[in-house]
């Protein structure tokens, strides 16, 4: 008995580390700074699901040049349409698609398209000289920015592969942009002025056009810059006369103060795709900035008092700008105490898989088995 009971707990054993292994246990939080692309700053403000980043960086010649990062490649510079400067800001699921603005060879703002095989595309504007790209669906079709009319006049616009870009309109006033949009495509949100010339949180859908989120009670101005994948979240921040603001989570149940790290000053601006994880920034004092991830369990955290064993002495993650569909990955900026510069971070949290659940029920449930045997 006891030879067959040694036995089994051996082959158990084996059996934990072969799926530990598999299930990536021995994995731990990391961070990464991104560098530069010759010059002294980046920041990253896109993340896809497996871990692509993409922001902008100074070159050499002190140019400020949208970027795509990888793991495999590094820092990869995505150019301009002809002028010298140019910003990513948002990038599909796998990382193949990314949008931003760039100048063109006579100095104007345009929102592009950018994707490995085709390069950077114009996606052109409203009738204006200007506009510029900040979110994208999770397939890379749907484009959503701002963009002139011929009056100079800013609109949100969503612009489709089949069907170019459509003004969004705005909410009675006279300019409109938007920052985020659903993971199909179908919901957008960003910021509109209203009638009285004050800034409004929006959720435009296909089917119901642009609808005012409001602001919370005690705040008159708001802008939404994150949506949850299904488009039923959406995050941002509202702002009082003497200018405080505060970041706020807009969802079926209404609107919620996230707070802040304790000074009166913070701003949401990426949320996962279940809507339950939302990143942004908050002042701890009036100087002093911090990046932080909230959740409904344990509220708004300081990202560098949670990873303090992955910083240097003197690292600080500034502001966290996005974060992976499944809340894995968060991006932003702050300062590299080993090079002394502001950069990129790509911050890996390593949340627990779904499959190691799955793995101590199945294990739960082998011990069992053997129990009921014995």
């Amino acid at each position: 008995m006891c030879y067959t009971q040694n036995r089994f707990n051996a082959l158990l054993t084996a059996c934990v580390l072969s799926l530990i292994a598999t299930a990536g246990w021995s994995q731990q939080p990391s961070l990464r700074w991104l560098g530069t692309l010759g010059g002294d700053e980046s920041r990253a403000y896109g993340v896809s699901a497996n871990g692509v980043v993409v922001g902008g960086a100074y070159n050499a010649a002190g140019q400020w040049h949208a970027f795509r990062w990888t793991a495999a490649g590094g820092m990869q510079d995505l150019s301009t349409l002809g002028g010298i400067y140019s910003a990513a800001h948002g990038v599909s699921a796998d990382g193949s698609v990314v949008v931003g603005w760039a100048y063109n060879a006579v100095g104007q703002s345009r929102a592009f398209r950018w994707t490995v095989d085709g390069g950077m595309q114009d996606l052109g504007t409203l009738g204006g000289d200007l506009s510029g790209a900040y979110g994208v669906s999770a397939d890379g079709s749907v484009v959503v920015g701002e963009a002139d009319n011929a009056a100079g006049q800013s609109r949100a616009f969503r612009w489709t592969v089949d069907g170019g870009m459509q003004n969004l309109g705005t909410l009675g006033g006279y300019d409109s942009r938007a920052l985020g949009v659903s993971a199909d495509g179908s919901v957008v949100v960003g910021g509109a002025r209203d009638y009285a010339n004050q800034w409004r949180a929006f959720r435009w859908t296909v089917s119901g056009g642009m609808l005012d989120l409001g602001t919370p009670p005690g705040y008159n101005t708001s802008y939404a810059s994150g949506v949850s994948a299904d488009g039923s979240v959406v995050v941002g921040g509202a702002s009082t006369v003497i200018t405080s603001i505060h970041a706020f989570r807009w969802a079926s149940g209404g609107v919620q103060n996230l707070g802040t790290l304790g000074d009166d000053w913070s701003a949401a601006h990426g949320v996962s795709a279940d809507g339950s994880v939302v990143v942004g920034y908050s002042r701890i004092s009036a100087s002093q900035v911090r990046a932080f991830r909230w959740t409904a369990s344990g509220g708004m955290e300081d990202l560098n008092t949670t990873y303090a064993s992955l910083l240097t002495n003197g690292s600080v993650l500034w502001e966290a700008r996005a974060i992976s569909p499944d809340g894995r990955y968060i991006v932003g900026y702050g300062t590299n105490a080993a090079t002394g510069r502001l950069e990129a971070f790509l911050l890996d949290t390593v949340p627990e898989p779904a499959s190691l659940m799955a793995l101590g029920a199945g294990l739960a449930g082998l011990v069992g088995l053997r129990r009921r045997k014995r």
